[in-house]
C-alpha cells in the first residue's frame, strides 16, 4: 500500500514538473516570438525610413531636373528670339542698303542729266563759256554720296574697335544730314560708340534724342531695347520696365524681334515680383 502511494506521489510530482517545464518553454517561446516580431518590425521600420529618404532624394533630383529643363527651354526660346531679331535686322539692313544704292544711282542719273542739259545750254560770252552752277538737286546728290561714304567708313572704324574715330565720323554725317535715315542711323551708332567707350550717360542722352526725333524710325525699336538693357545693367528695374512697355505699346515695334524679346523679359520681371533681378540682353549692332 505504501508502495502504491509512493508511486502515485512520484507520478504526481513528475506530472507537476512536466507541467512547469511546459509552461516555462511556452513562456520562452512567446518571448522568442516577441523578440523575432520586434526585430522584424524594427527591420521594416528601418527599411521604410531608408526608402522614404531615397524617395525624397529622388523627388528633389526630379524637381531639380524639371527646373533645369524649364530654364533651358526659356534659354532656347530667348536664343530663338534673338536669332529672329538678328535675321530681321540683317534683312532690314540689306533692304535699306539696296534702297540707298538705288537712291544714289537715281540721283546720280539726275545729276548727269542736269549736267548734260546745262552743258547744252551754255552761253558763250566773249568767246568763253559761262561758268556752270549746280542746282539744289545736284548738291543734294553729292551730299548724299559723301555722307554715305563717311557713314560706311565710320562703321568700319567701329568694327575695328576705333570707337572715338567712329564716333567722330558718325557725328559728322549727322551734322551734315540733320534729318533722314542716315541721320537717324548716325545717332544710333554714336550711342553704340559711347557705350563701348564706357560713357553710358552720354550714350543714354544720344539714344533718347534719337527716340524723340524719330519715334517711328527704323532704329527706334532697337534703341528702346538698348535703353532697357542699359538700365537693367544698372539695376534700375523700373526704368527697364518702362522702356520695355514703350516697345510693346509702339505700333512700329509690333512686328519687330525686339517686341518678342521685350514681352518675354517683361513677363519674367512681372512674375518675379518686386525683387526681380534685371536680365539685360546683349544685342548686336
Amino acid at each position: 500500500m505504501k508502495r502504491m502511494a509512493l508511486c502515485l506521489f512520484v507520478f504526481a510530482f513528475a506530472l507537476a514538473g512536466c507541467s512547469q517545464i511546459t509552461m516555462l518553454r511556452t513562456k520562452e517561446m512567446k518571448a522568442v516570438g516577441s523578440d523575432v516580431q520586434g526585430g522584424i518590425q524594427r527591420s521594416l521600420d528601418s527599411t521604410v525610413l531608408v526608402l522614404t529618404a531615397q524617395n525624397d532624394s529622388l523627388r528633389q533630383e526630379l524637381d531639380s531636373l524639371n527646373a533645369l529643363l524649364e530654364k533651358n527651354d526659356f534659354a532656347v526660346k530667348r536664343m530663338q528670339a534673338e536669332m529672329v531679331t538678328l535675321s530681321r535686322r540683317v534683312n532690314d539692313e540689306s533692304e535699306r542698303n539696296d534702297s540707298r544704292q538705288e537712291e544714289i544711282i537715281y540721283r546720280l542719273d539726275m545729276l548727269l542729266g542736269k549736267s548734260d542739259k546745262i552743258l547744252a545750254k551754255k552761253v558763250v560770252v566773249s568767246g568763253a563759256p559761262a561758268p556752270i552752277s549746280m542746282d539744289s538737286v545736284e548738291r543734294e546728290a553729292e551730299k548724299l554720296v559723301e555722307a554715305e561714304a563717311m557713314f560706311n567708313t565710320a562703321r568700319s572704324d567701329y568694327h575695328r574697335g576705333e570707337y572715338k574715330l567712329a564716333y567722330s565720323g558718325f557725328k559728322q554725317v549727322y551734322e551734315q544730314m540733320k534729318t533722314g535715315e542716315l541721320a537717324e542711323g548716325s545717332l544710333y551708332w554714336m550711342g553704340l560708340c559711347l557705350m563701348d567707350a564706357n560713357q553710358v550717360d552720354k550714350a543714354k542722352t544720344i539714344f533718347n534724342r534719337l527716340v524723340e526725333a524719330y519715334p517711328d524710325g527704323p532704329k527706334t525699336c532697337a534703341t528702346l531695347f538698348k535703353l532697357a538693357s542699359v538700365y537693367a545693367a544698372e539695376g534700375d528695374v523700373e526704368s527697364q520696365k518702362q522702356y520695355l512697355q514703350r516697345i510693346l505699346s509702339s505700333k512700329t515695334c509690333s512686328s519687330s524681334g525686339e517686341f518678342e524679346q521685350a514681352a518675354e523679359i517683361l513677363q519674367e520681371l512681372l512674375e518675379s515680383g518686386p525683387q526681380a533681378t534685371p536680365t539685360p540682353v546683349t544685342e548686336q549692332p
